[in-house]
């Protein structure tokens, strides 16, 4: 992993057994949705793009554990985890992939165009970095009715230079804005490492011209990520503007499900796996509290039923109706 520059470090005690337990069964259900997409798409049941999240888990579920009710987040197409740890149900999320009425967009968003208002999620987006000022535009609604509120907006290290980005830290920091800025950094864009494609080696840094405070942290460990995101999101309620963190995370698959990712060892994946795998850091932070492995393991059980609930809802869930073509196309005001 990469030097980490944050207060957080592993094995850092922000997490009492409970709430670890909650961790390790949000992010073990990120991790099986995940892997039964990616088998859904596979036999051709998912059909487009399908950007999974395997490995990042600790990143958004220790960032939901520290919102309250209320706030509000936004992200790009890696999208499934966040509407899992959102709490959005595995079911609507799940038929939405398989393009079935059902689905949280009726069958006609699919991988990266799903939302849920009730759950304050606002979309998965594919625009590379476009999300990003839609997130101040959360937070500047936020503020505008005077609710302590926060935005979180997430992107990667890829969208990290994109112009939009830059526009979002001097509009968010011109209004101090209540808006935690995220960036995912798993090391690799659409198959370019982040050393190749960015000149800016700190990207913590990148919003201090605009005065935004930023911290990099140990995006594989859901301590580390948790005890930031409390500080971050303590900082925005206070009204002293945006914030930004830097999690550095890894990706086990490709950038998409057609993406081989060539441009790596496998060694590389081996080791982060073995070494830095957020699940089994979990896991292992659970057996020094003295919860037992059988416990684990009905948990593991409950998280099995729920994915292949899901996936079996999806598959005998109808498609939506050929009249559906011509509805949710325009909005009238």
């Amino acid at each position: 992993m990469s030097e980490i520059n944050s207060t957080a470090g592993r094995n850092t005690p922000a997490l009492g057994p409970d709430e670890l337990i909650r961790a390790y069964r949000d992010m073990t259900l990120i991790r099986r949705f995940e892997e039964k997409a990616g088998q859904l798409y596979g036999m051709g049941l998912i059909g487009g793009f399908c950007h999974l999240y395997i490995g990042q888990e600790a990143v958004v579920v220790g960032i939901q554990m520290a919102l309250k009710e209320g706030d509000k987040i936004i992200t790009s197409y890696r999208d499934h985890g966040h509407m899992l740890a959102a709490g959005m149900s595995a079911r609507g999320v799940m038929a939405e992939l398989t393009g079935r009425a059902s689905g949280y967009s009726h069958g006609k968003g699919g991988s990266m165009h799903m939302f849920s208002r009730e759950k304050n999620f606002y979309g998965g987006h594919g625009i590379v970095g476009a999300q990003v000022s839609l997130g101040i535009g959360l937070a500047f609604a936020n503020k505008y009715r005077n609710t302590d509120e926060v935005s979180v907006a997430y992107f990667g290290e890829g969208a990290s230079n994109q112009g939009q980005v830059y526009e979002s830290f001097n509009l968010a920091a011109l209004h101090k804005l209540p808006c935690i800025f995220v960036i995912e950094n798993n090391r690799y864009g659409m198959g370019t490492s982040v050393e190749r494609s960015s000149a800016s080696k700190a990207l913590w840094k990148n919003s201090a011209p605009w005065g935004i405070p930023g911290e990099q942290v140990d995006g594989m460990d859901i301590n580390a990520v948790n005890e930031a995101a409390k500080k971050a999101i303590a900082w925005c309620r206070e009204g002293n503007g945006p914030y930004l963190l830097e999690m550095s995370t890894y990706r086990y698959r490709g950038h998409s499900m057609s993406d081989p990712a060539k441009y790596r060892q496998r060694s590389e994946v081996d080791e982060i796996r073995q070494h830095h795998d957020p699940i089994d850091h979990v896991r292992n932070e659970l057996a020094h509290a003295g919860i037992t492995p059988e416990t684990l393991k009905k948990i593991d059980a409950e998280i099995k039923e729920i994915v292949n609930d899901a996936s079996t809802f999806a598959q005998e869930s109808p498609e939506p109706d050929i009249s559906e073509l011509y509805t949710d196309v325009l909005v009238e005001a």
